[in-house]
């Protein structure tokens, strides 16, 4: 459990709660959420739409194509769902939105939970970000129908790394974005498929020389690839035991 109350709380907003818990109902997810290792509750924007119709949105002001949440709509709906001493971050799905990270998710998992305002439309009124404190995340450099998929996307990696929920707590330290670098390659059995054969320092019983290989991999991964995450104060050089440190050289 996080150091807050348990289990991890995660509040959505949505014109869509059908959506949930959609793909976090299965597998690892599925599975802490049956445990009450985490709670989802899914609330819908719509119930506070107005007249009777339970409209939500209107045309932008100033013109232009497409509808725009209305702020009085949207922020009735999150009074509703988070009180005003709500610990819980407010997140609104937003291209517009600082890129999340995977430093980012980890201190997210750490907290006591998430209250998420999933976007529709051509977005929301920017009155109800400021006057709700809404943080907006983006999950990449594209534009989805809604925030849903975003959400989705959010939630799972940050309770993929709530203490309980993988086998084993290694599997969350040792992966892609994690000390900055992308993962090493993987492999198992068969040792031959295709005319290709698993790297013979994997098989050979050397742990030292497997950390080594791992790191090395890693970094050399990384700078093919995603270069932006190395930054020129930070380059670093396996050394035998396997850890990436500092290289300091001229």
């Amino acid at each position: 459990m996080t150091q807050y109350s348990s289990p991890w709380r995660a509040t959505l907003l949505t014109l869509y709660p059908e959506m949930f818990p959609g793909p976090l109902g299965l597998s690892l997810s599925g599975d802490a959420l049956v445990r009450g290792t985490w709670s989802l509750e899914t609330r819908s924007i719509r119930e506070h739409g107005l007249g009777r119709h339970r409209a939500v949105d209107d045309t932008p002001a100033g013109g232009g194509a497409g509808m725009v949440l209305r702020c009085d709509v949207l922020a009735a709906a999150i009074d509703a769902a988070a009180a005003p001493d709500d610990p819980r971050p407010r997140l609104l799905m937003s291209p517009r939105g600082r890129p999340l990270s995977q430093r980012r998710v980890r201190a997210l998992s750490e907290g006591p939970g998430l209250v998420i305002v999933c976007g529709r439309f051509e977005g929301v009124d920017e009155r109800v970000i400021a006057g709700r404190g809404l943080e907006e995340v983006s999950v990449g450099d594209y534009v989805l129908s809604g925030g849903e998929i975003a959400a989705l996307t959010l939630l799972d990696a940050c309770v993929r790394l709530l203490p309980g929920v993988m086998g084993k707590e290694a599997s969350g330290q040792d992966e892609s974005f994690e000390g900055g670098r992308l993962e090493y390659p993987h492999y198992t059995r068969p040792r031959e498929w295709e005319g290709q054969t698993i790297p013979d320092v994997l098989t050979g019983g050397n742990h030292g020389a497997i950390a080594h290989w791992r790191a090395a991999e890693s970094l050399r991964l990384t700078r093919e690839r995603r270069p932006d995450l190395l930054a020129d104060s930070d380059l670093r050089s396996p050394s035998p035991d396997g850890i990436a440190r500092r290289d300091t050289r001229d």
